[in-house]
């Protein structure tokens, strides 16, 4: 490639045919124009005269300079100019290594990263240099191999951030083997997530050993969350910046379900950050309703897994209900069965008090029963069904139950074995000469790992009576093998047993560390802190779901396995340990990406590499506009030809010269009115569109800053709303383009959102004002405009850039628009959202769970508003599209078939209209008979 400043030329041996046109100057300026003929009968007079002088007549300068500007255009053309070129190495053809930390720090700049590299694997197919390429955060067990550029293109899509640091030991020592396999000078690209990290040196090293190395950054903002702590009542959310000059603001949203079910955003808070400030902090003072609903904080408008802090036992403070036999004016506090419990349950539960009955209907997570015997008919009833729903019944011995005959004969529903009568026991308490320690827990226990202090010791307890199915009962005993905490499933709940007493009176174990520990594996309190290796070990953790580099919990891999306690609290995360949420028997933990005391530092690199911090320059071939331009102006010169030579005398044509001018002047005018309303609608002030919007029913759509699929997107609601009003008594006005960092939303009953691969992430102010619009009621509708590609593509561009428009966007979960929802006949009766395409699905809010569709109905009842979005790739916009002259812009189809087709796209868009203004009134049962006829049954 041969480059010039901005400008490139991929064929520039096609620019030498530029020497020859001064001789073509020269060669036209010998040529006279052709003689114009006139018709004089007096000429014959100058018969037989010579001229003694003759002069030929050269062509006027002005049209040698059209005819050479016709050709030097299209010369330029053929030489393929490129504005913009990108170049693996300026100057240089080398083959290339490229180098990408890919972690989640690239995440919020992955589209300019991707924009990047393919310009420069672009470039480098069209010098025909290879490519290898190495992700640091998935480095292959592999050699490194070079490639063809085109091959490595093809998987560019299908590349994603890691929700973890990159791993530069594993990278070094393959860089290393790759260096010494090349016998040709290469150049080395290396995509940094701009952090700085121990090991970055080495590796910079080793890849200088393979050629020289440029570096690309972006001008991504990188935040992220620290891990989140509870202190005085309030959630603390810390949250972590790159060090930068300029101040921020940023929002936090705690997310988790709805009462419904549904997840949205729960609560929000914002942060700041002052110029050269790196940490900051946010609090939540939420109730614990709200609180123990919390899944997870993120940073709006910010897409990473660094950004995202999931949250698990440590935030939801648990509700425990504690009941015991005693008084509650106990004159030795230290007596009370419940004096332990609650020492070591109040700074990581909220307890309960009250009357079982009334309890049971506040559902708290845990009930405990100290020394509780005899219960009411109503209350053992009660606490069953809440078991068999899912709680879990935690009961302790005392002199009560010891003395009563509670699951003496028969085992007691609430009682997870049956107690001995008899024997050793002394009222139902067996007593020994010498105090009993606890034996190692069996490995299928949730205690299994603990470590037992040897000062716990048991005087006396309750026995279970042997059984068949007691061992696997057992989570606990003594050094002799006896019981002492034993456990049932009961339904969907479970019931355990301490055969000792909550207080210090059978054991020592209430008073020490064990109890509390004890407490936290059954799941009975949240972990106030970090859990340590001790406490995680002897377990094994199941991933649940994992963060992928965008910060969107996914499934785990199939290949990922149970993952020891010991690893899970101390390893960093990995492609073996990925953040994520993990489970063990009934516990849940959440490993997140950043970790205690992590800071963001910008990494410094040398000043002989050159860092590119910029955004990617978008390289654009002017082929198409030299040779348009080529052609003009050689139209031009056949026109000036004719002209010159008298050709375009006479009536007839002055007349054809006048109907043309006249029909170009008319269409130009047309043209020209058109696109003034539609930059009118784009310049409108805030305040101009908010009374257009209010004053009359208005559509937006979404400027991309693509011109060309703006004006289709104006054109298109311009059309519909021709539909609308000829067929409706909606009577809409003329859409109005919306800018989402500016423009208040809440306006349009409706936007039309079309997806392109050029449009940036909004910000955070942005994201919030679309949330507010969805949940207040507002529709938009989504084009991907690309299901032709869907066709032969699984996963296309736009799509792609949609999902992560979509990732900071509260919207409910999707589902294929049923053939019974309330669009397919809110004013048409339709099997299918056409549009310019036909095929791909449409996705619109899912129906709750519980809804089911009455006998004789012809659809469900799902009179519950509108679906905020509506999601699809059939390029709606382009069916409804009509020119200021009536005529269509896009075909549809073919023939008669495309003709139906973009009808049946019309009656969509008034389907469409007629949900978002009406809701879903057509699935109330007053309208069944008319509808019923209407379908023929």
């Amino acid at each position: 490639m041969f480059t010039l400043g901005p400008l490139g030329f991929a064929q520039p041996a096609f620019l030498l045919a530029l020497v020859f046109l001064p001789i073509l100057w020269w060669l036209l300026r010998a040529v006279p124009p052709a003689p114009v003929i006139r018709k004089f009968p007096a000429v014959g007079l100058l018969l037989g005269l010579k001229d003694e002088e003759n002069q030929t007549d050269r062509t006027p300068w002005w049209l040698l300079v059209l005819r050479i500007f016709a050709l030097a255009a299209a010369i330029i053309a053929f030489a393929g100019p490129l504005l913009n070129p990108q170049s693996s190495e300026p100057g240089e053809n080398r083959n290339l290594l490229i180098v990408a930390d890919a972690s989640w720090a690239s995440a919020p700049g992955w589209s300019s990263n991707q924009d990047r590299l393919q310009l420069v694997l672009k470039d480098a197919a069209r010098n025909g240099n290879l490519v290898a390429f190495l992700p640091l955060t998935d480095v292959p067990t592999t050699p490194l191999l070079l490639e063809s550029a085109e091959n490595v293109l093809t998987q560019l899509p299908s590349m994603a951030p890691r929700p973890w640091l990159p791993d530069d030991d594993s990278a070094i020592a393959l860089v290393d083997a790759f260096a010494a396999q090349q016998s040709t000078p290469m150049s080395v690209l290396w995509m940094s997530d701009g952090l700085e990290r121990a090991g970055r040196g080495a590796l910079l090293a080793s890849l200088e050993d393979v050629g020289p190395v440029r570096v690309y950054e972006g001008a991504h903002q990188t935040l992220a969350l620290g891990p989140v702590s509870f202190e005085t009542g309030e959630v603390l959310v810390p949250i972590l910046r790159k060090i930068s000059a300029s101040d921020l603001e940023i929002q936090v949203n705690a997310i988790g379900p709805d009462p419904s079910g549904t997840t949205r955003v729960l609560a929000q808070s914002l942060a700041y950050f002052e110029a050269g400030q790196t940490t900051s902090e946010t609090r939540f003072d939420m109730p614990p309703e709200i609180r123990n609903r919390i899944t997870q904080f993120s940073i709006a408008g910010h897409v990473s897994a660094g950004a995202v802090v999931l949250t698990d036992e440590a935030l939801k403070r648990r509700e425990v209900a504690l009941f015991s036999s005693g008084s509650e004016d106990e004159a030795l506090a230290l007596l009370d069965p419940l004096h332990y419990l609650r020492q070591a349950l109040v700074p990581t539960a909220d307890l309960v008090d009250g009357l079982i009955a009334e309890t049971l209907l506040a559902r708290p997570d845990v009930v405990i029963l100290a020394d509780v015997a005899q219960l009411s008919e109503g209350d053992s009833a009660a606490l069953e069904d809440w078991v068999k729903d899912g709680g879990l019944l935690v009961r302790f011995a005392g002199p009560r139950l010891a003395a009563s005959d509670v699951s003496r004969s028969s085992e007691d529903p609430l009682m997870p074995v049956r107690l001995r009568v008899g024997g050793r026991s002394i009222g139902g308490a067996m007593s020994w000469g010498e105090p009993r320690g606890l034996k190692e827990f069996p490995t299928a226990s949730p205690f299994f790992g603990l470590k037992i202090p040897s000062d716990v010791v048991v005087n006396s307890q309750v026995v279970a009576e042997p059984d068949p199915s007691l061992a696997s009962r057992v989570l606990a005993s003594l050094e002799d093998g006896t019981p002492l905490v034993t456990r049932k499933e009961l339904g969907d709940g479970q019931v355990v047993l301490f055969h000792v007493t909550a207080s210090a009176q059978w054991s020592s174990l209430p008073i020490s560390g064990l109890f509390v520990q004890m407490m936290e594996r059954l799941a009975i309190s949240s972990q106030a802190s970090r859990p340590t290796e001790e406490d995680l070990a002897g377990t094994i953790w199941s991933p649940v779901k994992v963060l992928d580099g965008f910060g969107q919990l996914i499934p785990p891999p199939s290949t990922l396995a149970g993952i020891k306690g010991e690893i899970l609290a101390s390893a960093l995360v990995s492609a073996a340990l990925p953040p994520g949420l993990y489970v063990s028997d009934k516990r849940q933990t959440a490993r997140n990406t950043i970790a205690q005391d992590q800071t963001l530092q910008p990494q410094v690199w040398p000043s002989a590499i050159p860092v590119d911090r910029g955004g990617s320059v978008e390289e654009r071939s002017l082929k198409g506009v030299l040779l348009g331009l080529s052609l003009v102006a050689l139209l031009l010169d056949v026109i000036a030809s004719l002209w010159v030579s008298g050709r375009f005398h006479g009536t007839r044509t002055s007349s054809t010269i006048a109907v043309f001018a006249t029909l170009f002047c008319v269409q130009g005018i047309g043209a020209e009115i058109w696109a003034q309303t539609a930059s009118q609608t784009e310049t409108l002030t805030i305040d101009e569109k908010a009374f257009a919007a209010t004053s009359e029913t208005v559509m937006a759509y979404v400027i991309t800053g693509d011109e060309a699929v703006d004006e289709v997107s104006r054109a298109g609601l311009w059309g519909l709303g021709r539909v609308l009003f000829q067929r409706t008594s909606i009577e809409p006005a003329d859409p109005i383009a919306i800018d989402l960092e500016k423009d208040e939303l809440s306006f349009y009953p409706m936007i039309y959102w079309p997806i392109t691969t050029t449009q940036t992430l909004p910000s955070p102010a942005a994201y919030a004002r679309l949330n507010r619009y969805l949940q207040k009621g507002g529709l938009i509708l989504f084009d991907t405009r690309d299901a032709d590609e869907q066709r032969y593509k699984r996963v296309t561009e736009n799509t792609r850039k949609l999902r992560m428009f979509a990732r900071q966007l509260d919207i409910p979960p999707l589902e294929e628009v049923p053939s019974d929802h309330v669009l397919n006949r809110s004013f048409y009766l339709l099997e299918e959202a056409a549009g310019r395409y036909v095929g791909p699905p449409v996705w619109v809010e899912a129906a709750p769970a519980d809804v089911e569709l009455a006998e004789g109905m012809p659809f469900r009842n799902l009179n519950d508003g509108v679906t905020p979005v509506v999601i699809g790739a059939n390029d709606w916009a382009a069916a409804w599209a009509i020119a200021p002259n009536g005529n269509r812009l896009f075909t549809v189809g073919r023939g008669r078939a495309g003709d139906e087709q973009r009808e049946m796209a019309y009656r969509f868009g008034v389907n469409l209209m007629m949900h978002v203004l009406t809701g879903n009134y057509k699935s109330d049962q007053v309208h069944v008979p008319e509808l019923l006829e209407r379908l023929g049954q």
